[in-house]
């Protein structure tokens, strides 16, 4: 099976760490954030992968080689200029001859890609959208109130939300739909195939998931390494 990870990001928001290393090597625990990624791919059967790069793209290649100290098959795509999170793919199509996996590559995830896989097989779309709920905590004491009287206070209520996990399957004819050499996103294309009436399937995540966008976020990875990560690979 072929994944492709995304790891051409600036990681603006984690400098002044990314200034030096690029995002995805940052180590956590006693591994890197990609070497933990391609591990957990590995496990579920995944055999190919290719990094998609950009911002310090030789450090990434120098780093992690060919793959063959990890098991599995490596390849290094290099865009040119930023092309997004869907616009790399475009680099790929020749590539990628069936259903595959797309991943950010500053997420952590105890996700069960071997799930996830299969349900990308029998559904009846060419794109399948990985979401998950995030809580965050109000700091506020919340008021509800009819002209000058109150009748309720809800203290600090959760705000639930449904967001983009930042791992897709995607199955070949979708190529398509995804310009080649331009800039393009993954909302890019789910609005365009929402503009067309075309199906986006959601799977939803319910396992262990952390983007590491920024410090304190880095500083949260580092600390759950040793609960889902360490010798679990």
């Amino acid at each position: 099976m072929q994944a492709v990870i995304l790891a051409g990001g600036l990681g603006s928001r984690l400098r002044p760490f990314t200034e030096i290393i690029p995002k995805p090597l940052l180590p956590i625990g006693e591994k890197s954030v990609l070497e933990i990624q391609i591990s957990r791919l590995k496990m579920h059967g995944f055999n190919e992968i290719v990094l998609a790069t950009n911002y310090k793209s030789e450090y990434i290649e120098n780093f992690i080689g060919n793959g063959s100290k990890l098991g599995i098959n490596l390849t290094i795509s290099k865009e040119e200029m930023p092309l997004g999170t869907c616009g790399p793919l475009s680099l790929l199509k020749d590539r990628l001859k069936n259903p595959f996996l797309v991943m950010n590559g500053d997420i952590l995830t105890t996700a069960d890609f071997t799930k996830l896989y299969e349900f990308a097989l029998k559904i009846d779309s060419n794109f399948i959208v990985v979401t998950k709920e995030i809580v965050t905590p109000f700091e506020f004491g919340n008021v509800y109130s009819k002209g000058d009287f109150i009748y309720k206070v809800e203290e600090k209520p959760n705000i639930k939300n449904e967001i983009i996990a930042g791992i897709y399957i995607l199955k070949p004819p979708i190529f398509e739909l995804i310009p080649e050499n331009k800039y393009f996103g993954m909302d890019d294309l789910i609005k365009t195939m929402l503009a067309k009436s075309l199906p986006v399937a959601k799977y939803f995540l319910s396992e262990y998931w952390l983007d590491i966008g920024r410090i304190d976020d880095y500083q949260k990875a580092e600390m759950a390494y040793s609960n889902h990560f360490k010798d679990k690979e």
